[in-house]
């Protein structure tokens, strides 16, 4: 594959899936953002490093701009997840640890608590593998989970990720060890 910068890959901004518009980041966004995370802090906080304070709706904002700016630049490509018939804000997931070169991406998420039981991420996560499958060329996309996080391996196990291993003491959350479970797709071999 020819080496391209990222920035001159072009691909669409927004897809569907059944019931959900998966889309980059805009300006506006943080206050449907913000009233998630404050509605979702007690699940958010054991697994993900930005919800470990409350942020402001002025944190928000200027997350959103920056994520929206990481998207053009393709540095870091974080989705917003809505329903597209309401166009209410479900959550957020994305592509990181982007190795353009290797075509190599780590699918992230998380849901609104209001939104969680429905297979809305099941549904977001398969949707935007396949994005990354046939939009970006991807040779490999992984998802990265705490091992206690049973909610994000269940999603990874249904949408068809293989669990190559767990990095057994792999990091420090607040002041305890974390296990991290690795799964995978691979081309030529799931896809």
């Amino acid at each position: 594959m020819t080496s391209i910068s990222p920035i001159l890959i072009d691909f669409p901004e927004s897809f569907e899936t059944e019931r959900l518009c998966i889309r980059a980041p805009q300006w506006g966004d943080g206050i449907q953002v913000n009233e998630a995370i404050h509605e979702s802090i007690a699940e958010l906080k054991p697994w993900l490093p930005f919800a470990k304070t409350l942020p402001t709706l002025e944190e928000s904002e200027s997350n959103a701009r920056q994520h929206r700016l990481n998207f053009l630049a393709r540095t870091d490509m974080i989705l917003y997840i809505t329903d597209k018939h309401t166009g209410d804000f479900i959550g957020s997931s994305g592509l990181h640890q982007i190795d353009w070169d290797a075509r190599k991406f780590e699918i992230g998420y998380w849901l609104r608590t209001s939104c969680t039981g429905k297979g809305y991420m099941t549904e977001a996560v398969t949707g935007i593998a396949q994005f990354a499958i046939d939009h970006l060329q991807a040779n490999r996309i992984e998802i990265r989970c705490d091992d206690r996080n049973t909610s994000s391996s269940q999603v990874a196990i249904r949408t068809g990720f293989t669990l190559e291993g767990i990095l057994r003491n792999h990091k420090m959350n607040d002041g305890q060890w974390v296990s991290t479970m690795i799964f995978a797709k691979v081309r030529g071999i799931e896809y």
